[in-house]
């Protein structure tokens, strides 16, 4: 039985888009992205572009207009050979270019909603393999009373792939980490390596059996989307460009134009200050008859809360000071936000 995947596309999407901007940061001062590189990252870019059929684009602020805040949906594809697959995962985000924060809400993937286009109930899942990304960002959008205005998805081949492009990266495993559940996928992590590659990375931030459970798994992401940036920034490798972005091309799709794309990838890494907010759609699982489906319903409050949070994030005039912000960040003052740091909790499915 499939696990779901909720914090994995939010690694796997920062890390497609901002790593080919990070790459070329050091080499800024010696030729100049803007001049040298720009025009060649854009041509790679096309085959990544994949705009939703009958529904008209909608351009993002630039770095040379006003940063309006806008509702991105991402979405983790489990997808084989050429069937169209389901969203394992789906995280609905909010980005803020001109402060180049981050609030994003994982929707469990088995949560029963109206799909919109189908007139019934069903596994939000369900809503991505019935009528795609625009199926899917309509039946969010009615979930959450809020636009979603932009997509991105990604499967979890090009995740690999990325990380081995790379080279590997250094992970801090001390003890050796095995998967062996009956219900999960089996593997195992050896301890103590000088490099990991993609295979090894993608077990890591979805090792799902130690004693902490979801937070544990929070702070994996966390210090695992740090790497990845130390990783990149450390590298300086022109030459890795055109392969990540046939990466892209092959298992990253987006209705961002490949300008848009760029210059939001500029302005995010400019932001003096980045933070990511995570939060995990509250709620309980059961079936509504025996032997049925098993669904995840949503707690009400919850989604009051989440839909007040999301407005007060749209709105451009609500300063950074006074955004509202999930429960776990404002109950305890004492642990601060780390910046990139992404998490979230929620149910399994038994």
């Amino acid at each position: 039985m499939k696990r779901r995947r909720w914090w994995m596309v939010t690694i796997i999407s920062l890390a497609v888009i901002f790593t080919a901007v990070f790459l070329n940061r050091g080499a800024l001062a010696m030729l100049g992205f803007d001049w040298f590189l720009e025009d060649r990252l854009e041509k790679e870019l096309v085959q990544t572009y994949k705009p939703i059929e009958g529904r008209e684009p909608v351009p993002v602020s630039t770095v040379k207009e006003k940063k309006e805040p806008f509702a991105m949906l991402l979405l983790g594809v489990d997808q084989r050979g050429n069937e169209i697959g389901r969203s394992d995962t789906m995280i609905y985000t909010v980005v803020r270019p001109s402060d180049g924060d981050l609030l994003m809400v994982s929707i469990p993937r088995d949560t029963r909603v109206e799909i919109v286009g189908r007139g019934r109930e069903d596994k939000i899942t369900h809503a991505y393999a019935f009528g795609g990304a625009g199926m899917a960002m309509d039946t969010v959008s009615k979930l959450f009373d809020a636009p979603v205005r932009h997509y991105a998805s990604i499967n979890f081949e090009g995740f690999r792939k990325v990380i081995d492009t790379l080279g590997g990266i250094s992970l801090p495993i001390e003890e050796d980490m095995v998967n062996d559940d009956p219900d999960h996928e089996k593997f195992v992590i050896k301890a103590g390596q000088p490099s990991y590659n993609g295979i090894d990375a993608l077990n890591y931030v979805r090792y799902r059996e130690d004693a902490g459970g979801d937070m544990s798994r929070t702070e994996r992401h966390q210090i695992f989307l740090n790497l990845l940036m130390d990783k990149a920034k450390q590298m300086n490798q022109w030459s890795k460009i055109p392969e990540l972005m046939n990466i892209m091309g092959g298992n990253f799709s987006t209705d961002l134009p490949p300008r848009q794309l760029i210059e939001l990838g500029q302005t995010m890494l400019k932001a003096e200050n980045r933070q990511i907010y995570s939060h995990s759609l509250a709620g309980s699982g059961h079936r509504l008859e025996s032997g049925g489906a098993w669904y995840y319903f949503a707690d009400e409050e919850d989604l009051a809360e989440v839909r007040t949070m999301i407005k007060s994030w749209l709105d451009a005039d609500t300063p950074v000071s006074e955004l509202l912000l999930p429960e776990k960040y404002t109950a305890d003052q004492v642990n601060e936000v780390q910046p990139l740091a992404g998490g979230g909790t929620g149910s399994e499915q038994p």
